[in-house]
């Protein structure tokens, strides 16, 4: 393995670090590149107050920039939509109510991808039009609107964990370490309540608005979230298109990340394997072979951890080597340890 001169130096550094943060010396360093987390609590009230005295300014400024940017862009998008398609309503053909509330149905049933068939275009520029709003809303949707869902999602998981754990004191650390070991599936569990909750109003609202029995009802909210969209039963009112507007756009979006969560947790849990098996397994004579970076007939800490991150697939061969070719790239003077003298050298060189 090439870069083993300054392997060994490292590691011993990092071996050494070790110990002398388990004596109880507490050094207080951020970095350039902390997450705001772990700012000192006087610079996180700072901060606050004179964020709190920006976002104050208006209702839209105390959002989520990425709230903000979904809003902007489902807003400008709906908007060209509904004026193209309204602009072109004399060529699509089938049940009309009204025309902008027609034409804003349409933008959205062509978006998520339903397409019921109870409008449908019935000339070339509107078919064209089609096409561009179905490609461009299924972009909004996958790469806008979803981070807008996880975002969400993630605000109520601390919501969640405290309902689950009423009757008891959980802090904020406990809270964090909560969410970080079981998010995965938390997510599953929230989305999974609010796609129950939207399709018993969707139900619900077919039943009493459209007049349908409730198995139709139910039928046709099924075959909406998954976009499947047969279009024997659709909304055709204008009560029911106004609710469809909204209702439509929510669920086939929650159905999406529902199972985009689940293959997550499969996939966390499959991992949570491998480290539970790597971890119980007994240790070879080939494996201190393998872990023994510098050769030298001994594995030290550092060496063994690289070598169990390695077989959790938490991390390869090929990062190590970038790792330490960054190391000896900045290591000017080679001593196997790197100072302000030697990142000055580099910057320099």
């Amino acid at each position: 393995m090439t870069n083993r001169g300054i392997t060994q130096p490292l590691l011993d550094q990092l071996h050494q670090t070790h110990h002398t943060v388990g004596l109880g010396r507490k050094r207080f360093r951020r970095s350039k590149s902390t997450p705001v987390g772990e700012i000192a609590p006087v610079e996180i009230n700072e901060i606050k107050n004179d964020q709190s005295l920006l976002r104050s300014k208006s209702i839209l400024d105390k959002l989520h920039p990425s709230i903000r940017k979904v809003i902007v862009y489902l807003v400008i998008y709906l908007g060209i939509g509904t004026i193209c398609f309204y602009f072109d309503r004399s060529k699509i053909k089938g049940k009309k109510i009204d025309g902008v509330l027609d034409s804003l149905y349409f933008c959205v049933v062509t978006m998520t991808t339903v397409g019921y068939g109870d409008l449908v275009p019935n000339s070339a520029t509107t078919k064209l039009l089609a096409c561009v709003f179905v490609f461009s809303g299924m972009a909004l949707v996958g790469l806008v609107l979803s981070k807008a869902a996880d975002y969400l999602v993630e605000k109520q998981e601390t919501l969640l964990i405290k309902a689950l754990h009423m009757g008891c004191r959980v802090g904020p650390s406990e809270i964090l370490e909560e969410i970080e070991t079981n998010k995965v599936r938390y997510k599953c569990f929230m989305v999974a309540a609010f796609l129950i909750m939207l399709i018993i109003i969707g139900t619900v609202v077919l039943t009493r608005v459209e007049k349908f029995d409730t198995v139709d009802a139910f039928y046709c909210v099924c075959a909406t979230i998954t976009t499947l969209g047969y279009g024997d039963k659709s909304f055709s009112t204008k009560a029911g298109r106004i609710f469809a507007i909204f209702w439509i756009l929510t669920s086939t979006l929650c159905l999406g990340r529902f199972f985009l969560y689940v293959a997550e947790w499969n996939t966390e849990k499959r991992q949570k394997e491998i480290v539970k098996w790597v971890l119980s397994r007994r240790t070879t004579n080939v494996d201190l072979e393998e872990a023994d970076l510098d050769d030298d007939g001994v594995v030290g800490a550092a060496e063994f951890v690289i070598y169990k991150l390695k077989e959790m697939g938490k991390i390869n061969q090929h990062d190590v080597v970038a790792v330490l070719k960054e190391f000896e790239s900045l290591d000017v003077d080679q001593s196997g340890t790197l100072s302000t003298a030697d990142l000055t050298l580099a910057q320099s060189s």
